[in-house]
C-alpha cells in the first residue's frame, strides 16, 4: 500500500517542496508515497475564514482555534480511512508508472500522488458555494462511510474528559510542536512501517490545548529550538520516513550503519583522493582487513558518541541489548 502523508497546514504550497526532488521525489513519482494537504482555512465557518484568535488570559500572538483545527483533522482522518478501505489501494511493490498528478478536492485540499485520488466528501462535509461558508456536522466524532459513528474507545485525559480515539487501524496523528516529545529514529521506523501519517503544522502561539484533550494526537518535536511554523518539522519527519520505505534507498542495508541505528553516532567516512591537503585516509581503511576495519569503525563510533553526544552514550550503555531504532543491537563492552 502506498504510504500516505496527510498534512494540515495554512501553507499547502510548501508541500511536497524539497520532497519532490531526489530520492523522495522519485519515490513520489513511482507511487511509493503520496502527499495530501488540508488547509484549515477551508474549514473555517465565518466569512473571514478565521483560524485563530487571541489567547485566553491575555498575552502576545494568536492561538489556533480548536474547533477549526478539529474540523480539518476529522475530515483528514475520514479521508485516510476511505483510502485504506478503497479497493484501489495498491501494494508498494506494484511499481506504479503513472506520472505524478496534483488534484484538488471540494475543500481545496491538495493531493500529490502517482495516481489521482477519488476526492469525494460525505454530504454533511461539503462546502456550500452559495454562502461561502461550510456546513459541517459535529466534529467530535469520526464518521464511517456507512453514516454510523465510529469514534473508537473513549480515552480519558488528565482533566477527566473523554478523548475521541482514532478509528481502528488508522495511521497516527502527529502535531509538530516544541512542546512535544523528541522525535527518534525508533519512532520514525514505526511510522514508516505503517500505511501513512497525518501531520498537523502549528503556527503563531500554537494550538488551543483542548484540541489535544479531545483528539488522539501525538505531540512531537524535532529539536530544542523554535521555528516559524510546523511545516519545516513536518518535512524533516517525512524525509526521515520516506527514505526507509521499501525500494527508496536501493539496497536494503543502505541505512544499517547510520547514526542512531544502533544507539550511537556513525563512524567517520572517507573517500578518494587518498591524500588531500596533506591529510591521509587512515591506514586501517586501506588495509583490506574487514575484521579490523569493522573493529576500528565500532571504536570510532563509540568514541565520537562519548565526546559529542554524552546523552546518547548514556542511553546506549543503559540498554545494551536494544538499539533506539528498534533493531536488536550487538553486545556492547562493559566499562
Amino acid at each position: 500500500m502506498t504510504f500516505t502523508a496527510q498534512i494540515l497546514t495554512l501553507y499547502p504550497e510548501m508541500f511536497p517542496g524539497p520532497l519532490g526532488t531526489s530520492l523522495a521525489g522519485r519515490a513520489l513519482a513511482e507511487g511509493k508515497w503520496a502527499c495530501d494537504t488540508f488547509n484549515p482555512r477551508d474549514f473555517a465557518t465565518d466569512k473571514h475564514k478565521s483560524v485563530d484568535d487571541t489567547p485566553a488570559g491575555g498575552g502576545a500572538g494568536m492561538v489556533l482555534r480548536a474547533d477549526v483545527m478539529a474540523a480539518t483533522l476529522d475530515h483528514a482522518v475520514e479521508r485516510m480511512a476511505e483510502q485504506l478501505r478503497s479497493p484501489r489501494a495498491q501494494s508498494r511493490d506494484d511499481g506504479l508508472d503513472a506520472d505524478v498528478s496534483t488534484s484538488l478536492d471540494t475543500n481545496g485540499s491538495k493531493s500529490v500522488r502517482a495516481e489521482p485520488v477519488e476526492a469525494s466528501l460525505p454530504a454533511d462535509m461539503r462546502t456550500s458555494t452559495s454562502s461561502g461558508q461550510t456546513d459541517r456536522s459535529d466534529p467530535g466524532h469520526y464518521s464511517t462511510s456507512s453514516g454510523s459513528t465510529d469514534s473508537g474507545p473513549a480515552v480519558h485525559t488528565s482533566t477527566g474528559s473523554a478523548r475521541t480515539a482514532l478509528p481502528a487501524n488508522n495511521p497516527p496523528i502527529l502535531a509538530m510542536t516544541p512542546r512535544g516529545k523528541p522525535l527518534t529514529q525508533a519512532r520514525v521506523r514505526e511510522i514508516a512501517a505503517g500505511p501513512g501519517v497525518t501531520l498537523i503544522c502549528g503556527r503563531f502561539e500554537g494550538f488551543d490545548e483542548r484540541l489535544f484533550d479531545a483528539r488522539d494526537i501525538e505531540e512531537v518535536s524535532i529539536g530544542d529550538y523554535v521555528l516559524s511554523g510546523g511545516e519545516m518539522g513536518a518535512l524533516v519527519l517525512l524525509d526521515a520516513c520516506i527514505r526507509l520505505l521499501p525500494g527508496v534507498m536501493g539496497a536494503s542495508s543502505s541505512g544499517d550503519d547510520e547514526s542512531f541505528e544502533h544507539g550511537i553516532l556513525e563512524y567517520p567516512q572517507y573517500t578518494r583522493p587518498q591524500i588531500w591537503e596533506g591529510r591521509i585516509i587512515p591506514d586501517i581503511l586501506r588495509s583490506g582487513d574487514h575484521a579490523k576495519i569493522a573493529a576500528w569503525r565500532k571504536q570510532r563510533a563509540e568514541e565520537d558518541t562519548r565526546l559529542r553526544r554524552p546523552d546518547l552514550w548514556e542511553r546506549h550503555r543503559d540498554a545494551p541489548d536494544q538499539s533506539p531504532s528498534g533493531a536488536q543491537g550487538k553486545d556492547k563492552d562493559k566499562e
